[in-house]
């Protein structure tokens, strides 16, 4: 297809409410597009503890290199460290996945809905409620003081974790 018509047709998907995003249809000769109607978001999922710095850069990881190309993963601490824990960093690169370039960040700094999941990880009452479909809460220890074994531990349960919710969120 031209690029003027491609252009045109797009103009006009816009314009009746449409945006590029999820459901896969055929379009423009050969090619695809995802469609959603406008104001709805592709699967959004939201991991966070309290300093964003080992699970929920972990569970994100694993989201981000598991997931469908139709899911956005977010992660976020109630009271972010700044960094990402080295140790995180580390375990995560034994297993092929590089979260050296992530960022500890704040709750504020993520949409505040349109979560298909948020997924809480031990912060309790200092995790502030983001609207979801689901909220889940996965009680697991702080890995950062744990042994070497003990933070493999978790980082392989949260792994486990983030392939049964990306299952379960359609």
């Amino acid at each position: 297809m031209p690029a003027t018509r491609l252009g045109e047709a797009l103009r006009r998907s816009r314009e009746a409410g449409i945006h590029l995003a999820s459901d896969w249809i055929p379009a423009c000769a050969g090619m695809t597009r995802k469609v959603i109607p406008m104001g709805q978001h592709p699967n959004r999922i939201l991991f966070v503890c309290v300093e964003n710095a080992c699970r929920s850069q972990m569970a994100a990881g694993f989201a981000r290199a598991l997931a469908p190309d139709h899911f956005e993963i977010y992660s976020a601490g109630s009271r972010p460290s700044g960094v990402v824990n080295p140790r995180a960093i580390q375990f995560m690169a034994e297993v092929g996945i590089d979260i050296s370039k992530e960022s500890s960040k704040s709750i504020s700094e993520v949409p505040q809905q349109g979560y298909a999941a948020v997924v809480t990880m031990g912060c309790g009452d200092a995790c502030p409620f983001i609207k979801a479909e689901r909220h889940i809460d996965w009680s697991l220890p702080d890995p950062k003081l744990l042994s070497d074994d003990e933070f493999r531990r978790i980082r392989d349960e949260i792994k486990a974790r983030v392939e049964a919710l990306l299952k379960s969120v359609t």
